[in-house]
């Protein structure tokens, strides 16, 4: 199986359906936003540092993501492959990645280009919340996607949490630097031929259907 990497905007769905590529293909979920909020959480200057990053949407150094991330990668359960979730986010970090592979010997794989509108996007945000435990993604402005009981995570029992940067003021400042930066990072993998878009407007499952057509074919 080849190695995924889901590029979209904000609240475009990427965690989600890098869960159901989990799940379906027992893939690895790397996620390096959830790596970096776990450091977040330490009692030290880079976990303080970080956190102020994150809470007011400023990006981490691309030297310390590359660290982190090639010492996930390294483990042996990526070694079929694994979902890659928010990162790279910009064709520096792409080119960086792209040495850090050639240095482990590890093909690119595929890029999946999650396009939705903005305004669905930031309607998102208004209702998301996450399980600290398992990762899992709700809404509670969607029906599709709302917890089965209130507050509490379907798959673990965990209590759902909002994050400090689900609003609206910070997601405006991650959308503009998403169409700054990370944007084109299509047009960098489109060159090498490896881009698929799949429209992530209908809903999780049809995005899903969309993206397993891809990675069979």
């Amino acid at each position: 199986m080849k190695s995924v990497i889901l590029i979209a905007a904000p609240a475009a769905g990427k965690g989600t359906e890098a869960a159901y590529l989990k799940e379906q293909y027992n893939m690895p979920h790397i996620s390096t936003g959830d790596m970096l909020r776990e450091k977040a959480q330490e009692d030290s200057d880079l976990g303080r540092d970080i956190n102020h990053k994150i809470n007011n949407g400023i990006f981490v150094s691309d030297e310390l993501i590359i660290e982190i991330l090639k010492q996930r990668i390294m483990q042996e359960d990526c070694n079929n492959g694994y979902i890659l979730d928010g990162f790279p986010r910009n064709v520096a970090q792409a080119e960086a990645y792209q040495d850090m592979l050639e240095e482990l010997g590890k093909d690119l794989g595929v890029v999946i280009v999650l396009d939705i509108d903005k305004k669905l996007a930031a309607s998102r945000i208004a209702g998301r919340i996450s399980c600290p435990e398992c990762k899992e993604v709700y809404n509670t402005s969607n029906e599709e996607m709302k917890p089965k009981e209130e507050g509490i995570c379907d798959k673990c029992g965990a209590k759902l949490v909002k994050r400090a940067d689900d609003n609206e003021e910070t997601y405006m400042d991650r959308y503009n630097t998403y169409m700054e930066k990370t944007s084109p990072l299509i047009d960098f993998y489109e060159k090498q031929g490896v881009v698929y878009h799949v429209d992530g407007n209908n809903g999780r499952e049809e995005t899903h259907k969309q993206v397993v057509k891809i990675l069979g074919e």
